[in-house]
C-alpha cells in the first residue's frame, strides 16, 4: 500500500492492527517530553502511569524493554542549569548524575505494580562487537525471562557521537533487532507521522499505516519537536526502517494518549504504523548488514563473486584477492569485487594475518600454511549476507 492510499484510507473506518496485538515482545522508546517535567527533572508520575500499562500488559504474558530518555534533564535540574549544554564533558556530566535520579523513578514507580526493574547501559559499540552484542542479547533475554523490566538507555556518560546525536530512538531499534522483538512503540509528544509539519500546517494530515521502507516517509519528517529532546521525526522514520530489517513493525504513536500501550496491544490504530517486509528469523544477518564500522575489506575475484552471488555459498580463501585493514576472527568484514563494489559482509573465520597466508589457495592447504585449521571456509555461507543491492536495504 502506498503513502498516498494510506492517507485515502483514513477516509473510512480503521481496522484493528494485527500487527500490534498479536506482538508479545516489545520495545517502548519513551521521549524526554514525556518523562520529564519539560526539562525540569523526571515526571515521576509520568513514569508510574507508564509503570502501570507495563505491568497490565507483563500480566497477560507481554515482554517489555523500556528505552528511556531523560538523563540529562535530570542532571540539568539537579545541577541548576536552565538551558541544555551544548559542551560534551557538561552533557556527559549531567547524564552522569541524572542517570541516577532517572533509575531510582523507574524502580520505585515499577516496584508500585509488583515488577522489578534492571537499569541496561549501552552504547553503538555494544552492538557493533559480535561478543558484546551477544553478551548484551544473553543479558537482556534473560531478564526478561526472570520477569524483570529493562530499562535501558545510551551510556551518555562514555559515549559522545551518540549524545550529540541524541539517537534514542537508533538505540531502541538495535535493541528491537538484538532481542528480534515483534514490535517497536516509539511514543513521542507528537500524535504520529504527518504528511507535513502539524507545528506550521493546522490541516496537516495523520499517516495511518504505510510500509517502513517507504523512500517518501523521510520527506515529511521534519526536525528537533522540542529544545529538551534532540531527535525529531526523521529519526523516529530512520529507526523504524532500521527496526523493519530484522522484521519488526514500529508505531510512532503520542504518548500523552490516555492508557496508550493498553490501547495499542488491543490493536486500536493510535498513532502511525510503519509495517516491515521481512520475517524476524533473518535478523541474524540484518545485524550484519547493519554495522557502520568494520575493521577489514576483502577483494573477491570475479569467479568468487558469481558464486557468492549467484549460488549462495560460502566464500572459500581461494576466491581473495587482497586483503585490506586489521581483524580478527568473528569480526565482520566487507566483501568487494575487483572494482570495489559491496558485495556482501559476514562473519570471518581467521584474523587478518592468517587471511593473508592463505588468501588465493584452496582450502586443503590451510592446514599446512597455517598449521591449524578453523573452518574450510574464509566466511561461511550463513555468517554472510549479500549486500551487493543497497545492503538489502
Amino acid at each position: 500500500m502506498t503513502i498516498q492510499q494510506d492517507q485515502e484510507a483514513q477516509a473510512f473506518p480503521m481496522k484493528p492492527r494485527a500487527e500490534q496485538s498479536s506482538a508479545r515482545r516489545w520495545v517502548v522508546k519513551l521521549g524526554s517530553s514525556l518523562v520529564t517535567n519539560q526539562g525540569r527533572g523526571v515526571d515521576r508520575q509520568a513514569i508510574e502511569a507508564f509503570a502501570a500499562q507495563v505491568a497490565a500488559l507483563a500480566a497477560k504474558g507481554h515482554q517489555l524493554v523500556v528505552v528511556s530518555s531523560g538523563a540529562i534533564a535530570e542532571g540539568m535540574k539537579r545541577l541548576g542549569w536552565s538551558q541544555r549544554p551544548h559542551e560534551i564533558h557538561q552533557l556527559q556530566a549531567a547524564a552522569a548524575v541524572g542517570q541516577m535520579g532517572l533509575a531510582q523513578a523507574y524502580e520505585a514507580g515499577f516496584l508500585s505494580h509488583g515488577l522489578k526493574t534492571a537499569q541496561v547501559l549501552l552504547t553503538h559499540e555494544d552492538m557493533r562487537d559480535r561478543g558484546r552484542y551477544l553478551n548484551a542479547r544473553a543479558t537482556l533475554t534473560t531478564l526478561l525471562e526472570l520477569g524483570v523490566v529493562p530499562v535501558v538507555n545510551e551510556n551518555d556518560t562514555v559515549t559522545t557521537s551518540e549524545i550529540k546525536l541524541g539517537d534514542n530512538d537508533t538505540l531502541a531499534a538495535l535493541v528491537t533487532n538484538l532481542l528480534e522483538a515483534e514490535l517497536l512503540v516509539i511514543l513521542t509528544d507528537q500524535k504520529g507521522l504527518y504528511e507535513t509539519d502539524p507545528r506550521r500546517n493546522a490541516n496537516a494530515r495523520l499517516i495511518d499505516r504505510a510500509r517502513a521502507n517507504d523512500r517518501g516517509l523521510l520527506a515529511m519528517a521534519g526536525g528537533a519537536g522540542s529544545s529538551i529532546g534532540t531527535g525529531g521525526m526523521s529519526t523516529k522514520v530512520l529507526a523504524a526502517q532500521r527496526a523493519a530489517r530484522s522484521g519488526a513493525h514500529t508505531v510512532i504513536s503520542g504518548g500523552q494518549e490516555p492508557q496508550v500501550l493498553l490501547r495499542l496491544a488491543q490493536g486500536e490504530p493510535l498513532g502511525t504504523l510503519l509495517t516491515a517486509d521481512i520475517p524476524v528469523l533473518t535478523a541474524r544477518k540484518q545485524w550484519m548488514a547493519d554495522q557502520l564500522q568494520l575493521k577489514g575489506r576483502l577483494v573477491l575475484d570475479d569467479g568468487a563473486v558469481a558464486v557468492l552471488l549467484e549460488k549462495g555459498k560460502s566464500l572459500l580463501p581461494i576466491g581473495v584477492k587482497a586483503v585490506v585493514g586489521s581483524f580478527g576472527r568473528g569480526d565482520v568484514v566487507l566483501c568487494v569485487d575487483a572494482a570495489g563494489r559491496e558485495v556482501a559482509r559476514g562473519l570471518v573465520n581467521y584474523a587478518d594475518s592468517e587471511t593473508r597466508r592463505i588468501m588465493g589457495r584452496p582450502s586443503s592447504q590451510i592446514e599446512e600454511l597455517l598449521g591449524f585449521v578453523e573452518e574450510p571456509e574464509l566466511i561461511h555461507r550463513d555468517n554472510l549476507v549479500l549486500t551487493s543491492s543497497g545492503l538489502n536495504r
